[in-house]
């Protein structure tokens, strides 16, 4: 439920901004409100986002706060039963080292992630360092093997 203190008035009009540089008469006539000469007199001039002008900027001058491990996550990449099924063929292994060798996965990997998108008809020999849950479940109603890697190997 909203407050009445908190609702907005919609009836003012918006206000216009501001024309500049129509004559000495008005309050922004002749350098427009830029000042006289120099980078910011210039048209296209854009200050930069947190600049203070020769002053110590506060970004810098705040402690830097809380720590990420984002620098340190490891990706997986993911390939869906349906890709399996078309690539592989019945006794095949897929692996990270099988994927390099279709042409699927290139340069640096963390490890593999089996997705439950389509159907594989194909008895192969899954390793993977994750499955999803209906990939899974998938898996174990056509009976095919699959074994879960641990990341340290």
């Amino acid at each position: 439920m909203s407050k009445l203190a908190s609702l907005k008035n919609t009836s003012r009009p918006k206000q216009s901004t501001r024309r500049v540089g129509r004559g000495l008469g008005c309050k922004r006539g002749k350098t427009c409100g830029r000042g006289t000469k120099g980078q910011g007199a210039r048209s296209g001039y854009k200050r930069r986002y947190g600049r203070e002008g020769g002053q110590f900027p506060l970004h810098m001058k705040l402690p830097i706060r809380g720590f990420s491990n984002a620098r340190f996550r490891k990706t997986l990449d993911s390939i869906n039963l349906s890709q399996i099924d078309k690539i592989f063929n019945d006794g095949d292994t897929v692996n990270l080292e099988s994927l390099r060798k279709h042409g699927i996965i290139s340069g640096k990997s963390h490890g593999l992630k089996i997705l439950g998108n389509g159907e594989l008809t194909k008895k192969v020999k899954i390793e993977a360092y994750a499955i999803s849950e209906g990939a899974r479940e998938k898996l174990q109603q056509a009976k095919i093997d699959f074994t879960v890697l641990s990341s340290g190997q």
